[in-house]
């Protein structure tokens, strides 16, 4: 009976603790900087930033549940934004070009992850940290090393516009793939392959299930949705960039372990993750509003990663 209460209260913990974490943070960063942390504008940019991570996140997201890993997330972002912005000129191509452009290169990138994970039989890290590195080399060659100006008012209002003049499109574009990321998780019976295969791959092609396929799929979901956020980031910076995106696969992850999703595969919720860039968001904008330098940002990130990897491992032994 204790044994049981224990893992309950283990489980709970584990699925809904970091609420409190994140509402101790608010709490902590209002104490130290009432005036400017709570300003609308300031909380505004912090749901802005948070959902630019969180379409990162989502993607990666399946891709750990699968049992996997995305190091290029962050190149990704720079190539589909320096593409987009490239084809962005006034009086240059129809609007929809860019957009099609940067979802489908995301797309085409991730898949290619896929192939090498999934038919290489290539590790997830080796894999992903190659194609880092030559899509960054690539954003790099695209734009002669510069950042692309001049794009039309359409493309700057993707992710400048408003809905009813009160919520961003940018968080518009998160909430619906977020929400296209829960139904898929837990309606369809791809997402319960994807949990299934990062659960233990054996068990799941012994029951019936192309790993393969699953495996090349999240990949490509990720890739994608690095593609929408490159986009989006080069529509709210009305530029392309072949430096943007740099660590961004390192949010990305922090958001999803951060968020109780399981380093090991097979388990975590789409809830958790979208905490968890909120949650990442928040304590970027009250570290700068402290005038915490950049470089102990990165040390309190990398320590919270590590500390959350450690309560996902206690949890997996108990």
């Amino acid at each position: 009976m204790e044994q049981a209460k224990s893992l309950q209260s283990s489980r709970f913990m584990r699925e809904f603790g970091i609420l409190f974490v994140f509402a101790g943070v608010l709490g902590a960063l209002m104490l130290l900087s009432p005036g400017a942390f709570a300003r609308p504008a300031n909380l505004m940019n912090i749901i802005k930033q948070a959902s630019v991570n969180g379409i990162l996140a989502m993607g990666m997201m399946f891709v750990i549940i699968s049992g996997g890993i995305d190091l290029s997330v962050g190149s990704i972002v720079a190539l589909t934004g320096v593409v987009a912005a490239s084809f962005a000129h006034p009086g240059e191509y129809p609007f929809l070009v860019p957009v099609v452009l940067a979802l489908g290169l995301g797309a085409l990138i991730g898949l290619l992850n896929g192939v090498g994970v999934a038919y290489g039989n290539i590790p997830p890290f080796i894999v992903t940290l190659g194609m880092m590195t030559i899509v960054r080399g690539l954003a790099l060659i695209v734009s002669k090393g510069s950042p692309v100006f001049g794009v039309t008012a359409a493309f700057e209002n993707i992710a400048g516009a408003f809905v009813l003049e009160v919520v961003p499109l940018l968080v518009v574009y998160f909430l619906v793939v977020t929400g296209a990321s829960a139904f898929l998780l837990n309606k369809t019976v791809f997402g319960r392959r994807v949990y299934a295969v990062g659960g233990n791959e054996v068990s799941a092609r012994f029951s019936g299930i192309d790993v393969q396929r699953i495996r090349l799929a999240v990949y490509t979901i990720s890739g994608l949705l690095a593609g929408l956020a490159g986009l989006v980031l080069a529509s709210r910076t009305v530029s392309g960039n072949p430096t943007a995106g740099q660590s961004y696969e390192l949010d990305a992850i922090a958001a999803v372990i951060i968020g109780g999703v399981s380093m090991s595969g097979g388990s975590g919720k789409w809830y958790g993750t979208v905490i968890g860039a909120l949650l990442i968001a928040v304590i970027g904008n009250g570290l700068d509003i402290l005038n915490v330098s950049s470089h102990y940002q990165l040390v309190i990130k990398g320590a919270i990663i590590i500390f959350a990897v450690l309560l996902d491992m206690k949890g997996k032994r108990k």
